[in-house]
């Protein structure tokens, strides 16, 4: 019988069960679909009850593919930030609110203020209290569902509660803790300082781990639900946009990653917690026991190919898939014709922490059509990528390879573009593909000492492809990018004009 190792990641749109085995090669994969809801604009919620269900269809695909296999450990993955919040009986008490939820600024500006400004609050965690940091929605729950709040006993990450229900613990792990913004990151240990000062009850914060570490087994129950046998380790596991690096191969600096999924990551691995500047690029706890993590993260990405298509449906061009915009952007020139997109369709994290930025076409004209306008789409993606690259820069962090996860990188052409306005070669590697399920079968893998650390769990990973950077396109992204980069500090306050209740509705 073979011996395998079992990842699930708990996506924004749907359940990734993925089983691989120890020499990181693919057995089965599994996904499941599922829905959010938008109540309100700007709130994106989640029923968790979905998670379940379609972590338990996942699962049951995945060892349908597989066949017999002997599951030496269970790894967690899962979207970061979002809070599920429990009673004392373990019940959910509320559809849990997502990490791109936008609702909790003026929280996340009174825990700023709390713990004595922007440049205190780096000292205690490391990072900002962006909105949709789990801090912040705890603190929309205390001021605006009071009596929620005043039964809340445990607040989950949503990997953490399919953990729950999967072994009986409660826990969670340095990674996914880091993007409370209740953590600190240097230290590796909740910041209770701050969630003193901030006036949250320390006691709803789970006991924390490192990402390897088992922190519980299958219980008898999780057995009868998932089909998995009882007594099957679980590892911490991580957040799913830090434990894409390990699962893509970035473990050492000068590597870089990017996933262009429904969010856009651009993530280096680091030897030591070093200053993020202002912020703006996030500074966590890598998967890997003595490494961290920075990262940039746009609220925009895939997510824009997908409104572009949906638009594109509505307009009567409903059989129009990706490849087909994929294939119609091949058919424009560098830089669209002229032509630039904004890509802040949900508000924007990095490289701009605004909640009220919006999305644009800057520089449309008559001439452009299809083609430009979908790769203007593809490009504006790259630009916010590179972006946050220059912050990285700032930190002293440098990419000599970028190595591409995440649905957009079977695209070639959104390859291609990453290694020329970088400037450097971009790769995939099997197995990156399958996104974060991969890196939490890997850390499952290292929590059962099938690898004894995370250079040689990445040491698994074989290159699939490689786009190497077209000198004759350097120039013109160039003076593409200028231009980007000078349009937000243009349009903020227009776009956020926009967003008035007589003009939005």
């Amino acid at each position: 019988m073979t011996e395998a190792l079992l990842g699930i990641d708990i996506g924004t749109s749907g359940c990734k069960a993925l089983l691989i085995d120890a020499q990181g090669g693919v057995l089965a994969s599994s996904t499941a679909s599922y829905p959010l809801s938008q109540p309100r604009p700007g709130w994106t919620e989640q029923d968790p009850a979905l998670w379940l269900a379609g972590a338990r269809k996942a699962v049951a695909g995945a060892l349908e593919k597989s066949g017999k296999v002997d599951i030496l450990a269970v790894g967690l993955s899962g979207q970061m930030h979002g809070l599920t919040p429990l009673d004392a009986d373990l019940e959910v008490l509320r559809p849990a609110i997502l990490w791109n939820d936008q609702r909790n600024q003026a929280e996340c500006d009174a825990i700023t203020e709390s713990a004595g400004g922007l440049g205190t609050l780096l000292a205690h965690t490391g990072n900002r209290m962006l909105v949709g940091y789990t801090g912040g929605k705890i603190a929309w729950m205390k001021a605006h569902e009071s009596e929620l709040y005043g039964r809340m006993r445990h607040a989950l990450n949503p990997k953490d509660y399919l953990r729950l229900v999967l072994t009986g613990a409660i826990a969670t792990e340095v990674s996914d803790a880091s993007g409370t913004g209740l953590f600190d990151v240097r230290k590796r240990q909740w910041a209770d300082d701050l969630i003193a000062a901030a006036g949250i009850d320390r006691a709803l914060l789970p006991d924390c781990f490192e990402s390897h570490e088992i922190t519980g087994r299958v219980s008898a129950s999780g057995a009868s639900l998932f089909g998995l046998p009882e007594g099957t380790p679980v590892a911490g596991g991580g957040g799913d946009s830090v434990i894409q690096t390990i699962g893509s191969g970035v473990i050492s600096p000068g590597e870089l990653q990017t996933t262009i999924g429904t969010a856009g990551i651009l993530a280096a691995a680091l030897d030591e917690p070093i200053a993020c500047g202002d912020g703006r690029i996030q500074l966590f706890c890598n998967v890997c026991p003595d490494k961290w993590h920075a990262m940039g993260v746009s609220l925009n990405a895939g997510g824009a190919m997908s409104w572009f298509r949906q638009v594109l449906a509505q307009a009567g061009n409903d059989a129009l898939g990706f490849e087909d915009i994929v294939a119609a952007a091949e058919k424009s020139p560098v830089g669209a014709r002229g032509l630039l997109f904004l890509p802040y369709l949900n508000g924007e994290r990095c490289p701009h922490p605004d909640p009220q930025a919006r999305g644009a076409f800057v520089g449309l004209t008559a001439r452009h059509g299809l083609a430009d306008m979908s790769r203007s789409v593809m490009e504006g993606v790259v630009h916010a990528f590179y972006e946050m690259y220059a912050l990285m820069g700032e930190m002293g962090v440098n990419g000599e390879i970028i190595k591409a996860s995440g649905g957009g990188v079977r695209a070639p052409l959104w390859r291609q573009i990453q290694a020329d306005m970088f400037g450097c070669d971009v790769v995939t590697t099997e197995g990156a593909a399958e996104g974060a399920a991969f890196g939490a079968a890997l850390v499952a893998g290292m929590g059962a000492q099938v690898w004894q650390d995370g250079n040689e769990a990445a040491g698994v990973l074989r290159e699939l492809t490689r786009e190497r950077p077209n000198t004759d396109t350097a120039a013109p992204y160039r003076r593409a990018h200028d231009i980007y980069r000078a349009l937000y500090p243009a349009l903020s306050s227009s776009l956020a004009a926009l967003g008035h209740p007589q003009l939005d509705g």
